[in-house]
């Protein structure tokens, strides 16, 4: 279960938005990464973010190319989850990847203030927000055991020494 602050935006936020691709081959540091993150949309995210923070956004969230530093800025800058209408497939896999939680839940995204403190419930599949409470399905169990282990990596290092 996470709690934060939204930062809403809107459709067709691209991977160039998220991370600058003027960065993309001199930035390599996942926590210099974070210093960039939406910089060109909203110039204060990075600022001012907190740990567990919730990104809320339209359709097609993460469009664009498919570098893997936007995941990486965002959750290193302390994003707790992103919730969004849809997300493009890449970036998807890529927030995964990165130990990011990623929900699709239109109604939660037309309701949600930006500003707004939100709770998000992984176990249950519930958003709460301070007037309603919304459903999501809930994430398949090897989406849930990446997340657990705070992304792809780290859990394949724990399978592997499993297996010795």
């Amino acid at each position: 279960m996470i709690r934060g602050k939204v930062w809403k935006y809107g459709d067709n936020i691209n991977t160039d938005v998220i991370f600058p691709g003027k960065y993309t081959y001199s930035i390599t540091d996942p926590e210099e990464m974070a210093k960039h993150a939406l910089e060109d949309l909203d110039p204060d995210f990075s600022k001012n973010v907190k740990k567990g923070d919730i990104i809320v956004a339209g359709k097609n969230f993460g469009c664009g190319s498919s570098r893997e530093q936007a995941a990486t800025c965002l959750k290193y800058a302390g994003v707790g989850a992103i919730i969004a209408k849809s997300f493009a497939r890449i970036f998807f896999r890529n927030a995964i990847n990165q130990g990011l939680p990623v929900i699709q839940c239109a109604q939660a995204v037309d309701a949600i203030q930006n500003g707004e403190e939100i709770e998000i419930d992984f176990n249950e599949g519930k958003i709460i927000t301070e007037k309603r409470t919304f459903n999501f399905p809930p994430l398949p169990e090897s989406v849930v055991q990446i997340l657990k282990e705070g992304g792809l990596i780290a859990y394949t290092k724990k399978k592997l020494e499993a297996g010795k």
